[in-house]
C-alpha cells in the first residue's frame, strides 16, 4: 500500500465476510501509525446489494441487524448452521452488522459508509464526504505545492477550491456498473 503524503484513504471491507472487517481494522491501524497525521480515513462496507437493506438509499444509516446469541445442543457450530439457514431463507448475506462497523468507525474517528459498487449505492456520497472532510488549508498548501499561477487543485487562481463531483441527480448506473 502506498500512502506517502496521502490526504485521504478508503478502507473497504465486505459486509458478507467478518474476516474482511478484521483485516480492515489492521489497515486502519497501519494508516494511523504510518500515514500523515491529518489523513482522512473512510471505513466502507461494500456489497450492500447482497443484504436485505441493500435497496435502502441511506445505507450509511441503515437499521443494524441484530445478531443472535442462541446456540443449539452442539454449541456454536449448530448456532452458525442455524444462522446460515436463516440467511439463506431471508436472502440476506450480511455477516457484519452495521452497528458493529459504525461503532468501530466512531471510536476511531473514521467516516463510515455502506455501499454497493455493483449498484452504485452511496458511492458518490463516500467521495463527497471525503472531499469535504479534507481540510481546505491542506488543499491550498498541499504537499507538492502547485506551480506559480495555479492552486493546489491545479486550477486557476481565484477559482473555488471546493471539490465538485457534479450533479448527483444526473448520475445513473450503466447496466449494473457504477461507473
Amino acid at each position: 500500500m502506498y500512502y506517502r503524503n496521502a490526504q485521504a484513504a478508503l478502507v473497504v471491507y465486505d459486509v458478507t465476510k467478518p474476516s474482511s472487517l478484521t483485516k480492515a481494522k489492521h489497515w486502519v491501524a497501519e494508516l494511523q501509525r504510518q500515514a500523515s497525521p491529518g489523513i482522512v480515513i473512510a471505513l466502507v462496507g461494500n456489497k450492500l446489494d447482497l443484504t436485505n437493506d441493500g435497496g435502502d438509499a441511506s445505507g450509511a444509516s441503515a437499521a443494524p441487524r441484530v445478531e443472535s446469541e442462541s446456540s443449539g445442543p452442539d454449541g456454536d457450530e449448530a448456532a452458525g448452521e442455524e444462522a446460515e439457514e436463516q440467511d439463506a431463507t431471508s436472502g440476506d448475506a450480511r455477516k457484519v452488522s452495521t452497528r458493529e462497523a459504525s461503532t468501530y468507525a466512531e471510536e476511531e474517528g473514521l467516516l463510515f459508509f455502506e455501499t454497493s459498487a455493483k449498484t452504485g449505492t452511496n458511492v458518490v456520497d463516500v467521495f463527497t464526504a471525503i472531499a469535504n472532510a479534507i481540510p481546505e488549508s491542506s488543499l491550498k498548501t498541499g504537499r507538492g505545492a502547485a506551480g506559480a499561477g495555479q492552486t493546489a487543485l491545479g486550477g486557476r487562481p481565484g477559482e473555488d477550491s471546493r471539490v465538485n463531483l457534479g450533479d448527483r441527480s444526473a448520475a445513473t448506473a450503466k447496466e449494473g456498473c457504477a461507473c
